[in-house]
């Protein structure tokens, strides 16, 4: 089982992450990752300048290393996986980043991605207004201003309302100890 946890910064999707490691086996990972396409991500979202296309693809570059290295292994090997961030938060982020530069953005970055990615088995989505997010993330990058986050969050909308049954939504507003508890309560559903 592929399971990934999102939602726009500030939602606390590595504190579920890290939770979930303490109390399931399995290969925990993320993205983006800490190989060298990752690295080169990180780079692009620290350059305000970064042309948005062309990290698009450094994001696309280090997804498809992350499925060829980690992700097809660990299932291969019967293995449950749990990614902090995946394929969603490029629609997402990179769909609100192309807004403007391209037709249909969101459509542009899934179509990449259609052919070849490996598609969650289920998707926690923490849910959490804009604004709060902005003020628990610190709003450090261009990736965490509320006005962009907006975006990012409407894309998330129009993601779940094309898979439902894929999605759980979670109230990222409660109390960690709460949250926490309803991802574990989805995780051992569909894990049973």
């Amino acid at each position: 089982m592929l399971v990934t946890i999102e939602g726009i910064d500030g939602s606390g999707k590595t504190t579920v992450w890290e939770a979930l490691r303490e109390s399931h086996d399995g290969v925990f990972t993320r993205e983006p990752t800490d190989s060298w396409y990752g690295e080169a991500v990180a780079r692009s979202i620290e350059d305000p300048e970064a042309d948005p296309l062309a990290e698009l693809f450094l994001y696309t570059a280090d997804h498809a290393a992350h499925l060829a290295s980690t992700v097809r292994p660990a299932l291969d090997d019967g293995e449950l996986v749990v990614s902090d961030r995946y394929s969603d938060s490029r629609y997402a982020y990179q769909g609100a980043a192309l807004d403007g530069e391209i037709k249909r953005p969101m459509e542009y970055v899934r179509g990449v991605h259609q052919p070849w990615t490996r598609p969650p088995d289920m998707t926690v989505y923490l849910d959490i207004d804009p604004e709060t997010g902005a003020a628990r993330s610190g709003a450090t990058n261009k990736f965490e201003q509320a006005g962009y986050l907006a975006a990012v969050q409407s894309n998330y909308e129009q993601l779940i309302e094309y898979e439902p049954e894929r999605f759980v939504r979670v109230d990222a507003s409660q109390s960690p100890e709460d949250v926490l508890a309803t991802v574990e309560s989805a995780l051992d559903r569909l894990l049973d």
